[in-house]
């Protein structure tokens, strides 16, 4: 299956009439952070198909319109149709869910850096994941694995991330992969002006992706 993954950057590529004509064949759209949520519309109406996303450290005006929804179902196996959703598109932060055959969480936000809005020290990031344990062991009973793709707004620790405060990644991350084994990581946050610099990188068993702008993820799908 084919994932368009957005982040960070209004791509004019994307943000086109023909967007469909350009992308062919996109099953699922994954969206890591600091976009306007009209973008995450357009996609939605032009695709019609999931969209999925999780807010990074700016263009966090909307975040009070995503609540979880108090009528959920029991099981930890919770598909997007259940989860409400704005601009229809489906907030991931600290839920984890089952869509296309995949098993995917998110994880929002930067390390903190001042007293903006979505952002968390490492202790703080930590206990996000925790609160998602219960649905990942639940997965590994269910269908044999934790997770296969972590979407989030910053990048693990050393991996992709920059000297100063604001995008320095998190070392929850690492924790996260070496203990859940997700087959990818796709993150923002780290803008590449430079378009041959380093987007992708292996982590022990993940593939860690920088999305930023735009990027084409071919999957299996998995049972």
């Amino acid at each position: 299956m084919k994932i368009l993954c957005v982040s960070d950057h209004v791509d004019p590529r994307v943000y086109a009439s023909n967007v469909r004509e350009r992308f062919p064949d996109v099953n699922l759209i994954i969206a890591a952070g600091d976009l306007p949520m009209e973008y995450l519309g357009f996609l939605a109406s032009s695709f019609n198909i999931p969209v999925l996303f999780v807010f990074g450290n700016h263009n966090t005006s909307e975040m009070h319109r995503f609540r979880r929804n108090p009528i959920a179902p029991s099981s930890n196996e919770l598909a997007v149709d259940h989860l409400q959703h704005q601009f229809g598109s489906t907030h991931l932060h600290r839920r984890v869910i089952r869509t296309k055959r995949l098993l995917i969480a998110g994880l929002g936000g930067s390390l903190r850096y001042n007293q903006g809005e979505n952002q968390f020290t490492d202790l703080q990031m930590y206990i996000e994941i925790w609160r998602m344990v219960p649905k990942l062991i639940w997965n590994r009973l269910v269908h044999g694995r934790f997770v296969d793709i972590l979407v989030t707004h910053a990048p693990p620790l050393g991996v992709h991330d920059k000297p100063d405060r604001c995008h320095t990644g998190f070392k929850a991350f690492l924790w996260f992969m070496r203990r859940f084994r997700p087959r990818y990581l796709l993150h923002g946050h780290i803008h590449l002006y430079d378009m041959n610099a380093e987007r992708i990188s292996q982590v022990d068993e993940t593939t860690v992706i920088n999305v930023y702008s735009h990027y084409l993820l071919e999957i299996e799908e998995s049972q």
